[in-house]
């Protein structure tokens, strides 16, 4: 335990029960976290697997395309694969972005319903 984290509560929560769980998860507000999520992470992963999947069917069946030096030993291959850490690095910032945003505060508020009943 860290030392400047708070004593755990004494006094116990009653937890939800299941048709609490079922009466959220059918709400609106839930309903509308999960459009969300679903309208930022679906289109954005289908994006990165057809980028990805281009890359990898670039290298195969277009290696001379591939192997084009663009300065020095650099070649389009070596820029494609860059360009895909790189991107993978912008999609998890962008999303941790959109997270904070959007979802995060929808979620909490839910949740802080869920645990103190309100």
């Amino acid at each position: 335990m860290a030392p400047d984290a708070p004593p755990p509560s004494k006094e116990e929560r009653a937890l939800p029960s299941a048709e609490e769980f079922s009466e959220v998860q059918q709400s609106a507000e839930f309903a509308e976290l999960r459009r969300s999520f679903r309208s930022f992470a679906f289109p954005l992963t289908i994006a990165f697997v057809l980028w990805y999947l281009l890359y990898v069917l670039l290298s195969n069946y277009a290696g001379g395309f591939m192997g084009t030096k663009l300065f020095g030993n650099i070649n389009v291959a070596f820029v494609f694969g860059i360009a895909q850490f790189v991107t993978t690095f912008l999609i998890a910032w962008w999303y941790s972005r959109h997270a904070a945003a959007q979802l995060d505060p929808k979620a909490e508020a839910i949740k802080s319903r869920m645990e103190g009943g309100a």
